[in-house]
């Protein structure tokens, strides 16, 4: 007589462990879109479990609150606006100045220019100042955010001396916010286009600097 397979416990606990990744990443989609609709105050358990399509129940499996859930949301869209840049780069080729230039202006495309994500964006500055888990969490991504930009501006520029790297990347930083802000909220004044042009020519002078 042959030898009975084993059970496929492996292959049972890999399908439960995907299924649990999925409902909670739905739960975080959902409070992204709950923050970009109705910003914090109007965000609540029943509107995000409603919206992501589960039980209050499965919300409180996964979160300890809508406080863990916002801050778990904040942390996915940072970490979804990161892998969008990084996708821009490594598409750019070898090259250190095309690289960077991806890099800034992968900011002025889908996914990054999205007017929902600017509304959920601002629902997340809201309560910097009021919740200091939140605020940490606003640090780190803008930390992360600059030392991506910093690393693209060092290969591209290495004749620059460190304080001048920090500098510049602060600056094209600013200059991209202020840019992607101002698009998210009206295009009326320039194009992703024109937006895209200004902030290839500020880096341009930069490096030249």
């Amino acid at each position: 007589m042959s030898e009975a397979l084993p059970p496929p416990v492996r292959e049972r606990a890999r399908f439960v462990r995907e299924t649990a990744d999925v409902r909670r990443q739905a739960l975080i989609d959902a409070t992204a879109a709950c923050l970009a609709e109705k910003g914090v105050g109007g965000t609540s358990v029943r509107g995000i479990c409603a919206k992501a399509g589960v039980s209050s129940g499965l919300l409180t499996h996964y979160f300890e609150g809508v406080d863990a859930l916002i801050l778990a949301t904040y942390k996915d869209v940072g970490r979804k606006v990161s892998a969008a840049v990084n996708a821009a780069v490594d598409a750019a080729g070898d090259d250190p100045r095309d690289r960077l230039r991806a890099g800034l202006e992968a900011n002025f495309v889908a996914p990054v220019l999205d007017p929902d994500l600017l509304a959920t964006w601002i629902a997340f500055w809201s309560l910097v100042k009021s919740d200091r888990d939140i605020a940490a969490v606003h640090a780190e991504v803008y930390a992360g955010a600059r030392g991506q930009l910093e690393d693209l501006l060092r290969a591209a520029a290495p004749h620059l001396p460190e304080a001048r790297i920090r500098i510049a990347t602060i600056s094209l930083q600013a200059l991209v916010d202020g840019l992607w802000l101002e698009l998210c909220l009206d295009r009326s004044t320039f194009s992703p286009r024109e937006a895209q042009a200004m902030v290839a020519e500020a880096m341009d002078r930069l490096i030249a600097a």
